[in-house]
C-alpha cells in the first residue's frame, strides 16, 4: 500500500513514525498530485487543516484517515477519533483489511455575487454571533485556541449580542419547520454536517454525516442572561429544548441577511452573505473505527 501523509501546523514527519512501525506501507509526504500516486491519505491536523485541503481530497477520492492534532478537532471527534492512538488503531485495522472506507457528506458554500466562491466544509458553517466569535478566536495564540479559546472569545461579546435580520430559504426539504422563511431577527444561524463545533459543542446533536442533508440551527435574539444560561447546554445538545432555538434539516438553503455578514466554516472565513449552502452527499471517503 502507498499512503500520503499531510502535516498541519504544529505537526511534523516525527508524528508519522508510529504509523511506519511494523508496517509494509510505503509513505510519501504531501498531497499527491493524482489518485494514481497513492492508495490512501493520512492527515495530521485539526479542522482548519482539513478544511484547507477538502477540495483536493474530494477531487482525489482517496480513503482518508484523520489524526487529531490541531487546536480544534471536531471533525475527528465526530468520526470517533478522539486521540492519536484511536487513529493509529484504526489505521492498523485498515491496513489489515478489517475495515473499509465509507463515503460521508460534506457541506458546500457557493456565492455567485462577486467575488464568486465555492468552498467545501466538513463540520459547521455559520453566521452572526458564531462568526464574530470565530474571528476573535482566530486572533488568539494557537495553544489558547485549543484550550477554551471559543469560550474566551465569547466573553467579550456577551453584552453586545447583536441580532440581524436573516432569511433562510430551504430547498428539497428533509425535515419539519423548514420552509420559505420571512426576515427574522437572528442571533446565530448554523448549518451543520456534524454534531460538533467550537471544540466539543453539540450544536446539531441529530446531525448525520451520511443522510445527504444539513442540520440547520437558528437561535433568535437573546439577552445576556438568556445566553449565559443557554450556552452551557450546547455541550450536551440540550439547547434544543429552548423555545428560542429552532432546528430542521434540508439538502440546500439560501442564506440572506439585511446587511452582509461574514460566513465562517470549520473556524475559517469563507465569504459574506448572501450565499447558497448545500450538502454534498458522499463527497469524501473516510476511514473510521469499526463500531
Amino acid at each position: 500500500m502507498r499512503a500520503a501523509a499531510i502535516f498541519g501546523l504544529g505537526t511534523s514527519p516525527a508524528d508519522l513514525e508510529p504509523f511506519k512501525a511494523d508496517s509494509a506501507t510505503t509513505w510519501i509526504e504531501g498531497l499527491p498530485a493524482s489518485a494514481s500516486e497513492a492508495d490512501s491519505i493520512v492527515i495530521f491536523g485539526g479542522d482548519g487543516t482539513i478544511h484547507r485541503h477538502l477540495s483536493a481530497l474530494v477531487r482525489l477520492q482517496l480513503p482518508l484517515l484523520v489524526v487529531p492534532a490541531g487546536s480544534g478537532n471536531d471533525f475527528a471527534r465526530a468520526l470517533r477519533l478522539r486521540s492519536i492512538q484511536d487513529s493509529l488503531r484504526t489505521w492498523r485495522d485498515f491496513e489489515s483489511g478489517k475495515i473499509r472506507p465509507k463515503p460521508i457528506d460534506l457541506g458546500i458554500i457557493r456565492r455567485t455575487d462577486p467575488p464568486p466562491i465555492e468552498r467545501y466544509f466538513c463540520c459547521v458553517a455559520g453566521c452572526g454571533l458564531d462568526s464574530m466569535i470565530a474571528r476573535r478566536a482566530n486572533q488568539m495564540p494557537r495553544w489558547l485556541r485549543g484550550h477554551g479559546g471559543y469560550v474566551l472569545a465569547l466573553l467579550p461579546e456577551l453584552f453586545k449580542l447583536p441580532a440581524y435580520q436573516v432569511r433562510i430559504t430551504c430547498g428539497n426539504v428533509g425535515g419539519e419547520n423548514c420552509r420559505d422563511e420571512k426576515w427574522r431577527l437572528t442571533l446565530l444561524a448554523a448549518f451543520a454536517n456534524t454534531q460538533f463545533y467550537g471544540d466539543g459543542m453539540r450544536i446539531a446533536p441529530q446531525a448525520d454525516m451520511a443522510d445527504g442533508q444539513l442540520d440547520i440551527c437558528r437561535i433568535s435574539r437573546l439577552n445576556p442572561l438568556e445566553l449565559f444560561c443557554l450556552f452551557p447546554t450546547v455541550y450536551f445538545g440540550r439547547h434544543l429544548l429552548s423555545h428560542k432555538v429552532e432546528c430542521s434539516k434540508a439538502e440546500n438553503v439560501r442564506l440572506e441577511t439585511e446587511i452582509p455578514l461574514e460566513i465562517y466554516a470549520d473556524g475559517e472565513f469563507v465569504c459574506k452573505t448572501p450565499a447558497e449552502i448545500s450538502a454534498a452527499a458522499g463527497a469524501l471517503n473516510i476511514i473510521t473505527p469499526s463500531r
